[in-house]
C-alpha cells in the first residue's frame, strides 16, 4: 500500500488531529450562525428548490448578497475540509479497514460541498444558469453529510466502548 496514503490516514485518525477538526468545526458552525444574525439573512445552503432560492435571493439586499458570497467564499469553503476531515477521520480509527469504506461519504461529501458553494456564489452573483448544479449537488451533499456524521457518531460510540473496555 502507498506509504504517503498511510501517513495521510494516521494523521486524519490522530487524536489531536481529530480534536483540533472537532475544534474548527465547531468554530466554523457558530461563525455561520453570528454572520447570519448579524446581516440578517438566511443561507441558501440547504435550499435545493428552484423556485425557493430564486425567491429568497430576490429578496436579500444588495450587502446581505455580499455577506453570503463572503460567508460562502471563506467559511464554507474551510467548512467541508474540517467536518470532511473530522467524520471521515472517525470512520478510519474506529473501523479499521472497512473504514477506508466508510469514510467515502465525508470524503466524497467535500468536493460536493464545494462544487455547491460555488454555484452558489454564481447564482448570487445574478448567474442563474447555475441553478441545475446548485439544486442538483445540495442534494447529494446533504445525503453524504447525514451518512458521514451517521457514521462518525456510530464510530465515536465504538471508540468510546473500547475505551472503556
Amino acid at each position: 500500500m502507498n506509504t504517503t496514503f498511510l501517513s495521510s490516514q494516521s494523521l486524519l485518525t490522530n487524536k489531536k488531529t481529530l480534536w483540533t477538526l472537532f475544534v474548527i468545526t465547531l468554530l466554523l458552525t457558530l461563525s455561520f450562525g453570528v454572520v447570519m444574525q448579524i446581516w440578517d439573512f438566511m443561507l441558501i445552503d440547504e435550499m435545493s428548490n428552484a423556485d425557493q432560492i430564486d425567491n429568497h435571493i430576490a429578496t436579500m439586499t444588495a450587502t446581505q448578497k455580499l455577506a453570503h458570497i463572503w460567508t460562502t467564499a471563506t467559511l464554507d469553503v474551510l467548512y467541508p475540509l474540517a467536518y470532511g476531515g473530522l467524520f471521515a477521520g472517525v470512520a478510519l480509527k474506529a473501523f479499521g479497514k472497512a473504514g477506508l469504506w466508510l469514510a467515502l461519504p465525508s470524503l466524497l461529501c467535500i468536493p460536493v460541498d464545494l462544487t455547491e458553494g460555488y454555484a452558489q456564489v454564481m447564482l448570487l452573483t445574478g448567474n442563474a444558469e447555475f441553478m441545475s448544479l446548485k439544486t442538483l449537488t445540495t442534494p447529494i451533499k446533504l445525503a453524504l453529510f447525514i451518512a458521514g456524521l451517521v457514521i462518525a457518531i456510530v464510530g465515536l460510540i465504538k471508540l468510546r466502548k473500547a475505551s472503556k473496555a
